[in-house]
């Protein structure tokens, strides 16, 4: 099920909010994904380098001390068009184009809807714009006044986005406002609507910031014919043709949508070509017509003209507030990796929703390697429920902090719980003068490791089989279960019932069985 099939509450597992009980929270929740973000301060900077949102800001300060206003609040007529020239929409000198004296209203009216100016009459009655109180440190950059403007104009234009995509066709007849029953009906369908554009835009900023979170640096572009895929198309399932007019209509209704956002830094868009649109054979309601089933796959260039879409740091920082708001959990990378080895280990273990990857690079990241290894390893120890994966994160870590941290691995080299790691470890490195481990260690070491690896793979079975198959299995299965079943870990018939319930020699499964019985009688 793609993230899109599903409701917004149980996307992202407000359980509290929508009255969800511990037994439903399996079914329900798909978790949010980690994101990285930049510094709040960098935020800051790329907010205020939007055009409309500077706009709004310089013609804020213009209002000082104050400047005369309709009863509407909007620039009267004398000062429109040098509002266009202070922004540098139109010369200095000759009329000011119409579509920049447009411009500057539009500015100026989100200056008004963010309370960079205010409105007020005084008492001649006049009516007047004063600057705000947000406009000082906003035009200084205090990162938190400036993120919670362009929080509030990023939502402001979401809200007019979908409200322009609701209006009624050309041609439709807008409700008069009167009390009878054929109005109530076209409300009720504009009403409508707008709520599936809202729906719509909402699972298309969803995905857009999942996909986001798991691309590769310089890969987060993506093709507005694939993300209308991904909110129709069931998840392994290739499309039909049925389905291909479904996305059809899906990028023509976001088209204007993501253009709206673009516009406040929150995505980049390219749109669809208009020349897509040309009608043929004078069907009206044309669309742009995409490549049928069957025919070969466009080139980048020709993609392109389908439209493209990349959501911006802004963009994630806005989605991301939008869903904490909202009460769901929205983590960022690294947040996990503020505190100390066992800290860092025990958090990525018991986090439902956590890149392990991300939080070790981070911890590591600056840190004097012996030291940092040191740390990790005696947070690796224990014998409770996690340690194994415990062990397995630290095990990452040390090859983040690579050849350096070799001292404080051979430190353990004797240890029952880490000493099979540490030894693989170095090997790895290429270390020749290693000592072999006892057999007691290999095969703690072993039902450890893939311990481990039930616990992260949350017992994937397709997963498990190729460790399975890896194990050194002997022509004498019976011989080689005999010493497994005797290993003093917590996991140790845990692993022999995954191994007889999934290996495919059933020599081998039948012995895993019985070795794993044996374990737990023993227990």
């Amino acid at each position: 099920m793609l993230p899109a099939d599903l409701e917004l509450q149980d996307l992202y597992g407000a359980f509290a909010a929508h009255g969800l009980d511990d037994e439903d929270l399996d079914d329900a929740a798909v978790l949010v994904p980690p994101v990285k973000l930049p510094a709040e301060a960098e935020l800051a900077a790329q907010a205020k380098a939007v055009p409309i949102f500077g706009y709004a800001l310089k013609l804020a300060r213009w209002a000082a001390p104050h400047r005369a206003v309709d009863e509407f609040g909007d620039l009267t007529g004398p000062d429109r068009e040098p509002a266009a020239r202070l922004l540098g929409l139109a010369p200095e000198q000759g009329d000011a184009p119409e579509e920049a004296v447009v411009e500057a209203m539009r500015a100026w009216s989100l200056a008004c809807d963010l309370d960079l100016v205010e409105i007020g009459t005084t008492a001649a009655g006049e009516h007047v714009a004063v600057p705000g109180p947000d406009l000082e440190p906003a035009e200084e950059g205090d990162p938190e006044t400036v993120l919670e403007l362009w929080l509030t104009a990023a939502g402001i234009v979401r809200e007019l986005a979908v409200e322009a995509d609701s209006l009624p066709e050309d041609g439709d007849e807008e409700p008069s406002g009167e009390e009878d029953e054929e109005d109530e009906e076209q409300l009720a369908q504009v009403e409508d609507a707008r709520d599936e554009a809202a729906e719509l835009l909402d699972e298309a900023l969803q995905v857009l910031y999942e996909t986001t979170a798991f691309a590769d640096p310089g890969s987060e572009t993506v093709p507005l014919g694939v993300l209308a895929a991904l909110l129709v198309v069931p998840e392994g399932e290739e499309p039909s043709e049925e389905l291909l007019g479904d996305i059809t209509d899906v990028m023509v209704a976001l088209d204007p949508m993501l253009g709206d956002l673009s516009e406040l830094g929150l995505l980049e868009y390219r749109p669809i070509d208009p020349e897509l649109f040309d009608e043929e054979e004078g069907e009206e309601g044309a669309e742009p017509a995409g490549p049928a089933v069957g025919e070969e796959p466009l080139d980048e260039e020709e993609s392109a003209r389908f439209g493209l879409v990349r959501l911006t740091p802004l963009g994630q920082y806005g989605i991301r507030q939008w869903l904490l708001e909202d009460g769901y959990d929205a983590p960022l990378v690294g947040e996990l990796a503020q505190g100390d080895a066992a800290e860092l280990l025990s958090a990525v273990c018991e986090a439902a929703n956590v890149l392990p990857e991300e939080e070790l690079r981070v911890w590591v990241t600056g840190r004097e390697p012996v030291a940092a290894a040191r740390e990790l390893l005696a947070a690796a120890r224990g014998s409770d429920a996690y340690a194994p994966m415990r062990r397995m994160l630290c095990q990452q870590a040390l090859t983040m902090l690579g050849e350096p941290a070799g001292p404080a691995v051979r430190e353990v080299l004797d240890d029952p719980e880490l000493g099979g790691g540490a030894r693989a470890w170095l090997v790895g490195l290429g270390a020749t003068d290693v000592p072999v481990p006892e057999r007691t260690m290999v095969l703690w070491t072993v039902i450890d490791t893939f311990a481990a690896q039930l616990l992260d793979t949350g017992g994937d079975a397709a997963l498990l089989r190729e460790l399975i198959a890896e194990l050194p299995v002997t022509g004498n299965p019976a011989s080689y279960f005999g010493e497994l079943w005797r290993v003093d870990h917590p996991y140790t018939a845990d692993v022999l019932d995954t191994v007889g319930e999934l290996h495919l020699d059933r020599a081998v499964a039948k012995e895993a069985r019985k070795a794993a019985f044996k374990a737990r009688s023993k227990s």
